[in-house]
């Protein structure tokens, strides 16, 4: 089976993928041999397969990223190496067990394939309901994926440094979308590293090279430089992503909106440390307008943000002023109002004293005119002038004179009962006094007659209050 449409029908049917670029990359990369191509691509253990040989470089184009690897959007197609390698009646005879093998890493992976998902089903159900590790323990299928690229990154430091030293770029210890990431927020171009350890141009390119002070300060002071190798997973994905064909291979990209890449400029095969300062000091000045453009933009963008900070915090003070305001405000009414409605009550309650000493007074005197009304009508009618009538003349405190005819045989008391009829005095502790001689009429006389009182004919008396 020497035809290549054969064998990549072949490879399809053995492998169940449809796309046939991708079949073509790894056949090419397996220099078109069916059985290293079906095991390598069956086996976990060896997916990734060599470096293509001496391809021609791509140019500058825009790349999208596609799950875990990016993307050319637009790229042209890499020639398959068609040479047929030794030994192909041998591989003819053996293809069958091939086949057979590669079927049972098939059917391994689904079954292993299962498991895996089987278990993160079990995981997350168990973590719902309280028994799982649950979002403390996040070290399971999410970090499981991220780590292995951090892996992949950090040995493939750690290797570069153990064999060249550490006078080369520093590379990030992260997978490429983080560096890209990096990249996008420090305003740097992503140098890109593809390392073949097997190919025999990549030793001295490493040292000569990359770890070229010049060279490796220009690096270090323009880009993010990330690295990988081709005989690791994201590496290998990335060398077919940016179509590498020929190695050493190193590329300058930019990341773009979307989650989009743009490869500026793509480097293949040995170069001087002079030609890849030239190549790279081109691309930087290129893109420099790109990247001043897209600084002032997120300072533009961070200085609407705190601009958007600062008036919401200025609002957020004149509220909490105009709070305080009303609340002074309403609090300020609210005494005034309790002031209004003490002043109300206490004059209410003035106004009720005032009524109610007035009806107490308009009662006292109500009582005092009907006891007087009683003892004016007790005295009778004043009697006519005759022996046995006697004349009383009573004077009051104010000057006011009063005078009546009473019957000799009236007493004292009737006396006191005829002032009180009167109605010229406010009180009613007082005393009937004469002055010549001075005799105070008091309670223990007020059962004599004005005869036995001496005051018969005629008396002059005079109200005396008591204090």
């Amino acid at each position: 089976m020497s035809d290549p449409s054969d064998k990549l029908a072949y490879f399809q049917a053995i492998t169940g993928l449809e796309d046939s670029d991708l079949c073509v990359e790894i056949l090419t990369a397996h220099g078109w041999d069916l059985e290293l191509a079906i095991s390598s691509f069956t086996t976990p253990e060896n997916h990734t397969p060599p470096p293509p040989e001496n391809h021609a470089a791509g140019t500058s184009s825009t790349v999208s990223d596609a799950g875990e690897a990016s993307q050319f959007v637009s790229h042209s197609g890499s020639p398959p190496n068609a040479a047929v390698a030794p030994g192909l009646v041998w591989r003819v005879i053996t293809l069958p067990i091939s086949v057979i093998s590669g079927g049972l890493g098939l059917i391994s992976g689904a079954i292993g394939l299962g498991m895996w998902a089987a278990g993160g089903v079990l995981s997350y159900s168990l973590g719902m309901i309280g028994l799982g590790p649950g979002r403390g323990g996040e070290g399971s299928a999410r970090l499981v994926s991220v780590s292995a690229v951090a892996t992949e990154a950090m040995e493939f430091v750690a290797s570069f440094e153990r064999d060249y030293g550490t006078r080369g770029p520093n590379f990030v210890s992260e997978g490429f979308m983080e560096a890209l990431q990096r990249s996008r927020n420090s305003f740097k171009l992503l140098f890109v590293y593809l390392h073949s350890p097997e190919h025999p141009d990549t030793p001295s390119f490493c040292e000569r090279t990359l770890c070229s002070e010049a060279l490796a300060a220009y690096i270090n002071e323009n880009f993010v430089s990330w690295g990988g190798s081709i005989r690791a997973s994201e590496g290998f994905k990335m060398s077919n992503s940016l179509k590498a064909s020929r190695f050493p291979f190193c590329a300058a990209v930019m990341a773009a909106t979307n989650q989009r890449i743009v490869l500026l400029q793509q480097v293949e095969g040995p170069r001087s440390p002079e030609e890849m300062l030239s190549v790279l000091n081109r691309v930087v000045e290129e893109s420099a307008s790109v990247l001043v453009s897209a600084r002032l933009e997120a300072e533009e963008r961070r200085n609407n943000i705190r601009l958007r900070e600062e008036q919401d915090a200025a609002y957020r003070a004149a509220l909490e002023a105009d709070r305080a305001r009303e609340n002074q405000m309403r609090e300020e009414q609210e005494r005034l109002e309790r002031e209004v409605a003490e002043a109300e009550r206490k004059r209410k309650e003035e106004e009720e004293a005032r009524e109610r000493e007035a009806r107490e007074a308009a009662e006292r005197e109500a009582e005092r005119a009907r006891i007087r009304q009683e003892k004016a009508l007790a005295l009778g009618a004043e009697p006519e002038k005759g022996p046995d009538v006697t004349r009383v003349l009573v004077r009051f405190p104010a000057g006011e004179r009063k005078e009546r005819r009473f019957h000799r045989t009236t007493t004292i008391q009737s006396l006191y009962d005829y002032v009180d009829s009167l109605g010229c005095l406010d009180v009613d502790d007082y005393s009937l006094v004469s002055n010549f001689p001075r005799v105070v009429y008091g309670p223990e006389k007020a059962n004599l007659n004005l005869k036995e009182a001496g005051l018969h004919p005629q008396a002059s008396l005079f109200v005396e209050l008591n204090s």
